[in-house]
């Protein structure tokens, strides 16, 4: 099933949703799930798989049909996201920073920069991803360092991106920097350019992680490169705080999605298991300490899960949803490291064994925490906008 075949069939919404998920479960059991284990261990980048989400439209779930891609909306993003996330988590980071990228474009990209762009990232023909990060600034945007300079009808742009999801394949990059680093406040400093690789800008190297594999996350160097005026997100200098704050929402929405698929995937482990497991002459799902773990597992799921629903309708109805958003990723993320820590303890020794896929829940859970903004910022943002909302 292409992406053609998707946005052209004529079918009611719910119909589609459950057309999409049913095809990509099929494209779960059939090419992913047989081939985690090894690819995940090995760290090795999932080529065929890539061409087959490729074939699936998911490097244009969210954007537009006029520029060729599905035109879903958040809520079916987010279930897309955790049922792939259930299976291997990695490979929704492999679209969502693409994607994160393809909505700043959307959103605020001038009508060349979405005629031009936008076909080539539905199609998976160009891809890449957000480059925010840097190595002395990370949730601190506004002190970001890389530095663009207007020099005719090109800027150039000199300093280090880090932690770059797709920095080592992908193509292309909403990157942000600084046009005017004197400026107060700092944030009005700072722009976005879409940037692709070429003379002056490559990836240095792949960052080694705890869990996260297969997707590649790179340091991306910059030296001297041009890129033309016609590439700054909006055409206007001082906006890029905004587009990437824009972005985040979309993305804390995916990482929240990404919680739920490992928290589920962790509890459906420690179920099955501890049904088959004996101890003491009877299954340990039987013993009241195993239950009452198992419990609270399935609770942390559908509450995360209805915190992401409510956060990605709130995102479709285009209200301000940074709180939602947030509090849907502070609470599905960390659902996903306390069902991994459990999973593995329901498992025993075997929960610690690489045989068994629990071990890559209790690596992988922790990304969630950290990505997309810290919890801790979460928890700040939430507070800001709780008192912002309710004025005494």
């Amino acid at each position: 099933m292409c992406s053609q075949t998707v946005a052209d069939t004529d079918i009611g919404q719910d119909e589609l949703e459950a057309h999409i998920l049913d095809a990509i479960n099929k494209w779960l059991d059939r090419d992913v799930r047989p081939h985690v284990m090894a690819l995940e261990h090995d760290d090795i980048y999932p080529q065929e798989m890539v061409d087959q989400m490729i074939e699936l439209g998911l490097f244009g779930a969210t954007i537009a049909e006029e520029y060729g891609g599905l035109g879903l909306g958040a809520s079916t993003y987010a279930k897309i996201v955790t049922t792939i996330s259930e299976v291997w988590m990695s490979l929704t980071g492999i679209f969502n920073s693409h994607l994160i990228m393809s909505a700043a474009v959307q959103r605020f990209g001038t009508d060349w920069q979405k005629q031009h762009y936008l076909p080539k990232f539905a199609a998976g023909e160009m891809r890449g991803g957000l480059a925010l990060t840097e190595p002395d600034c990370g949730t601190d945007l506004q002190a970001v360092r890389t530095r663009a300079v207007r020099d005719g009808d090109d800027y150039v742009i000199n300093g280090t991106k880090t932690w770059i999801s797709n920095g080592l394949e992908g193509h292309c990059f909403a990157v942000l920097v600084k046009t005017d680093p004197d400026i107060e406040p700092r944030y009005k400093g700072t722009s976005m350019f879409l940037c692709e690789k070429g003379e002056g800008f490559r990836a240095s190297r792949k960052l080694e992680k705890l869990g996260y594999k297969g997707i590649d996350s790179a340091e991306l160097i910059f030296e001297d490169f041009r890129v033309p005026a016609a590439n700054l997100i909006s055409g206007e200098e001082g906006a890029g705080f905004h587009h990437a704050v824009g972005g985040l929402e979309l993305g804390r929405i995916n990482v929240a999605a990404r919680g739920v698929g490992v928290a589920s995937a962790a509890m459906k482990e420690a179920v099955a298991y501890a049904q088959v497991r004996k101890t003491m002459g009877k299954p340990i799902a039987q013993h009241q300490a195993i239950q009452l773990k198992l419990g609270d597992m399935a609770t942390r799921v559908e509450a995360a899960r209805l915190l992401t629903e409510q956060a990605a309708r709130a995102y479709d109805r285009g209200e301000r949803c940074d709180m939602e958003a947030g509090m849907a990723k502070l609470f599905a993320s960390e659902a996903a490291v306390e069902n991994a820590m459990e999973a593995m303890r329901v498992h025993g020794g075997y929960g610690y064994s690489k045989e068994f896929p629990v071990e890559r829940y209790y690596r992988d859970a922790p990304l969630m925490c950290i990505g997309e903004g810290t919890n801790e910022i979460q928890r700040i943002i939430i507070a800001k906008q709780l008192i912002e909302r309710n004025p005494v």
